[in-house]
């Protein structure tokens, strides 16, 4: 019951993201829209090409890891999870270093905003650090109040065991067994449910950071109008998508979620930049990229979203894989999950050329 609840505040808190948005980068003008190769009709076409193709990859993306529930060479206990996984936290590295962050810079330091105080101080970074310091007091304060939680709850449990068993008099070696069988299991369970309740916060936290992101270029693709800047943006897109989607998949597997949560979150992760297209077609009269309230929403957005997928991809996921025992002492895995985060990294990097 706890985790649907978790489940709909977070989904509620994104979609309030995503309809908030829009609305708050109408507006005033500043600097002039460059108006080369405006085709309304022909712009609309490949934004319809991007929907569905984006729309299709995101799917794909992030099913892939979760087939490892029916295909078992793909679970999370085998070798090769740990190398996909690897090349997934390498493409969320990339775009927050290399795709998100940089457009953050390049919004907070437009010559379209005012000079003060927008040229006096770094946003940009500060935003970005502050979101990162922020997902790390989330991390561990949720983890921890849900760790005391769960062991007061498995204390309770374990003193109303043994007082049943006290009542039944004349089978004190049996209620000695029971009760130090029970202890074991508590601990076993507590160890357990700890772990698992990290890697749905982690789940939680990256697709917060996901979401933000693919709201913000869905809503920019939408509202251009020119054919030359959509047309790249549509492969590069959808291979982008496709890439987060394997990371995101990765989290959500190891998060053992009910088979209702599961579909929520992919199906949510794969409708998001669809939706911010949708949005973005829908507003293209109104929407102009270049307006100071846009660019600072746009930048500051971009910045906490970037804060959270380096944290994210640094701390959650490669130092606890790369410093897991399995991957210490297998070094044929250590060389493979190096190869796969590199070549990761490589093909995000590689697509920033485009998008």
């Amino acid at each position: 019951m706890y985790g649907y609840k978790k489940n709909t505040t977070f989904l509620t808190f994104s979609i309030l993201i995503i309809l908030i948005l829009p609305t708050i980068v109408f507006g005033e003008c500043t600097c002039d829209e460059e108006d080369e190769d405006r085709n309304k009709e022909k712009a609309l076409k490949y934004k319809i090409a991007a929907l569905i193709s984006i729309l299709v990859a995101s799917a794909i993306g992030v099913c892939i890891p979760l087939l490892g529930k029916f295909i078992p060479a793909l679970g999370p206990e085998k070798n090769i999870f740990f190398v996909i996984k690897s090349f997934a936290a390498g493409v969320i590295l990339a775009t927050g270093f290399i795709h998100v962050l940089p457009d953050a810079f390049k919004n907070l330091t437009s010559p379209c905003l005012k000079e003060h105080p927008w040229r006096d101080f770094p946003f940009t970074g500060f935003v970005a650090m502050c979101t990162a310091m922020g997902t790390l007091m989330v991390d561990t304060y949720a983890t921890s109040y849900f760790q005391r939680s769960h062991f007061n709850q498995g204390q309770i449990e374990a003193t109303d065991i043994e007082k049943e068993a006290e009542r039944h008099e004349g089978h004190v070696h049996l209620h000695t067994h029971a009760t130090h069988g029970h202890a074991h299991g508590a601990v076993s369970s507590n160890e357990y449910s700890s772990e698992l309740l990290r890697h749905r916060v982690i789940s939680q936290v990256l697709e917060l950071g996901i979401v933000v992101h693919s709201v913000i270029i869905g809503i920019s693709l939408g509202a251009s109008e020119s054919p030359k800047t959509i047309k790249p943006l549509v492969a590069a897109l959808t291979f982008h998508q496709f890439f987060e989607g394997m990371g995101l998949g990765s989290c959500i597997t190891q998060a053992k979620f009910k088979m209702q949560a599961v579909a929520i979150m992919g199906l949510f992760f794969a409708l998001t930049t669809p939706i911010g297209i949708g949005i973005g077609i829908g507003i293209t009269n109104v929407y102009d990229e270049n307006s100071p309230t846009a660019l600072i929403v746009e930048g500051v957005f971009n910045a906490a979203s970037a804060g959270i997928l380096i944290y994210m991809a640094l701390v959650d996921l490669l130092a606890a894989d790369f410093m897991h025992p399995r991957m210490q002492q297998n070094g044929r895995l250590q060389l493979g999950a190096n190869a796969s985060l590199l070549l990761g990294a490589g093909c995000m990097s590689l697509l920033a050329k485009w998008a």
